[in-house]
């Protein structure tokens, strides 16, 4: 999944170039690229396809040269996760009616590789003789209002843990219980699953989304896809596949994964993950002194040199033309900063 635009990782990500095309470690891999090396050690890059705004279809081709170009299906519209994965799933029914799937984002980090090919292996060959819908489940460090958090049962599905409660994103009072009970993990966003089994979940649970894709099913695989959906993606719903289909599904389950894993969607994500000073400030690609200062993560083009004095818990980022102040713990705001941003000043700083 590559249509997102980021906006809580404004202003690094923006619509022009959201954060899955960008080099944020310096390694000339951005994490769309990463996330395609990652997997194509595990399945045939015949058999990998981005599902992407169409107005990055050409940043994709770019990034992706070992892809054809049948293999980035592109929306018209964003319209959430729910019916991108649908989009896909019937794209990828059309192929091979017997496929297992792999759903995952494009901009996470995954630090343990190897752990992750096995997990995802053994994943595959579960969702193959069982018909469940599985998600990967972290271990949470904060409590965070960003991410699905899944309670854990102590039923058993062959082996693999039941889902007790899916919730999707809560407030941070209740993120805050979540972390403390022990009982929660991180829904990490990667969901494994057989496509008979995810499409049957969509026209249980998700029959607005079924009803509009089912009239076309001819066109699945042709060249008559891209009209088809044209015309009818935009009319699914505007929802996600945790609210959609994965709190309402009586056949989830959870396997909890150690991956070194991070979904970079937040300031609070990078700075968990970057190295800090001895009073724990963060200095992303640029030089930095700080004065009386801890806890914050300053982010700025690399040829700045930044002295903060006195602050403590705070995000600094700028690009060329935007600066953003904001204190770490309320960064849950600046999805609301950069709707007033639009509101106030138009599209150039988006």
């Amino acid at each position: 999944m590559s249509g997102g635009i980021g906006s809580r990782f404004w202003p690094f990500s923006r619509e022009a170039k959201p954060k899955q095309f960008l080099d944020f470690f310096g390694t000339g891999r951005t994490l769309l690229q990463m996330t395609f090396d990652r997997f194509k050690k595990i399945i045939p890059v015949e058999n990998i396809f981005i599902v992407t705004n169409e107005d990055y279809r050409d940043l994709t081709m770019k990034e992706l040269p070992e892809l054809s170009s049948n293999q980035i299906l592109l929306e018209p519209m964003r319209r959430n996760t729910a019916p991108c994965i649908a989009y896909a799933s019937y794209h990828i029914n059309a192929l091979n009616p017997n496929a297992n799937i792999v759903v995952a984002p494009s901009d996470h980090l995954i630090l343990k590789e190897d752990e992750f090919t096995s997990i995802i292996n053994g994943a595959l060959n579960f969702v193959a003789d069982n018909e469940v819908l599985l998600t990967l489940g972290i271990r949470p460090s904060r409590p965070e209002t960003g991410y699905g958090y899944i309670q854990v049962s102590e039923e058993k599905v062959n082996g693999m843990t039941k889902v007790k409660v899916f919730t999707e994103k809560p407030n941070l009072e209740l993120a805050k219980l979540f972390y403390e009970s022990g009982e929660f993990l991180w829904n990490s966003g990667m969901f494994i699953w057989n496509v008979k089994t995810i499409l049957n979940a969509f026209h249980q649970y998700l029959p607005e989304i079924t009803s509009r894709l089912d009239t076309g099913l001819s066109a699945f695989g042709t060249d008559n896809e891209k009209a088809f959906i044209d015309e009818n993606f935009p009319f699914c719903p505007n929802i996600s596949i945790d609210y959609g289909i994965m709190e309402k599904a009586a056949n989830v389950c959870v396997q909890s994964a150690d991956l070194g894993w991070s979904d970079l969607g937040t300031w609070g994500s990078l700075y968990d993950i970057s190295d800090k000073d001895e009073h724990a400030n963060a200095s992303l690609g640029a030089k930095s002194l700080f004065f009386d200062s801890s806890e914050n993560i300053v982010a700025v083009p690399k040829d700045k040199l930044v002295v903060i004095e006195g602050l403590d818990g705070y995000i600094v980022a700028e690009t060329d033309d935007v600066l953003l102040i904001c204190k770490k713990e309320e960064e849950q705001r600046i999805k609301q900063f950069v709707t007033d941003v639009k509101l106030n000043f138009g599209d150039k700083f988006i």
